[in-house]
């Protein structure tokens, strides 16, 4: 199994027509995801790569049974995008679409949680679950079928992770991209407890950073929620104090969300932290047994 998308996912791309919304849904496509359709606005009747492409969502929906969304449009249209997505009858939305006003992620978040539509992102990589289904940006070749779930602020490190657990012989059920931005939809206690209710997950991978108390909240939740091995990793160590650099989201204020203290509230509640990310496949292994 795995966790939010998988063979049956139908997925629809807004943006389709442009430059990123080509490019990656014939890369999503290529992967075997089932790309079902396309938005661009007064193009339908269109294709891209064979995908037939509609002027809605709505209208996509209808035609192809699609319950899934990626969006690549550019930040002044993102809020309408996920907005309409939502309202046409998308159950999960990814957008990818970095730069994404806060108050529009607000917004968008608000309505989704009313709605029931899970959201990940913006300003994310997507996820993906290994031979079943890519929604996102992701260097499919690394991704290795396996149990760990595999949950993280940044892509980069997600990539660096899951390669050094193929090199170690294991593998992802999912990994999942939550995004950099100081708002953003699925985070980690909700995906913390979708691996521990998932049965072919038997270990948990967390790329944290600095900024904000997600981690901090997290191991909190690990804590009281979840029995399976959880191993993490804290990014940005190493930045120099005062200077601003990284995701929208590492923002240090007041001096809460240092990395220090990250790592020792998961040291806290038993979750070992590396120093390094390609430490992580000894920290569970050992854990698993």
């Amino acid at each position: 199994m795995s966790i939010l998308i998988n063979k049956d996912t139908k997925v629809i791309v807004q943006g389709i027509t442009g430059r990123d919304g080509s490019f990656h849904a014939s890369k999503m496509k290529e992967y075997g995801t089932h790309v079902v359709g396309g938005t661009s606005p007064g193009k339908a009747g269109q294709e891209v790569d064979g995908i037939p492409v509609f002027n809605t969502v709505k209208d996509a929906v209808a035609a192809t049974g699609a319950n899934t969304s990626i969006i690549f449009v550019p930040a002044a249209f993102a809020k309408d995008a996920m907005l309409e997505a939502i309202d046409g009858g998308i159950q999960l939305l990814v957008c990818i679409t970095e730069g994404v006003p806060t108050l529009d992620a607000v917004a968008v978040q608000r309505y989704a949680r009313v709605k029931g539509v899970q959201v990940i992102g913006p300003n994310c990589p997507g996820l993906i679950s290994p031979e079943e289904s890519m929604v996102g940006i992701m260097p499919a070749n690394v991704f290795k079928k396996g149990h760990t779930g595999v949950i993280s602020r940044s892509g980069t490190l997600t990539y660096e992770v899951v390669a050094n657990l193929a090199a170690a012989g294991m593998g992802v059920s999912t990994a999942v991209g939550v995004g950099g931005d100081p708002v953003v939809g699925l985070y980690f206690e909700d995906l913390l407890q979708m691996f521990q209710d998932d049965p072919d997950t038997d270990s948990i991978a967390l790329i944290g950073e600095i900024g904000g108390d997600a981690e901090e909240r997290a191991a909190q939740f690990i804590k009281a929620n979840v029995t399976k091995p959880v191993a993490a990793f804290i990014s940005g160590r190493q930045a120099p104090p005062g200077k601003q650099m990284g995701h929208a989201g590492a923002i240090i204020s007041g001096g809460a969300g240092t990395a220090a203290g990250k790592v020792a509230a998961f040291e806290a509640v038993g979750v070992p932290v590396a120093k390094e990310t390609s430490e992580i496949p000894e920290l569970l292994k050992k854990m698993l047994g």
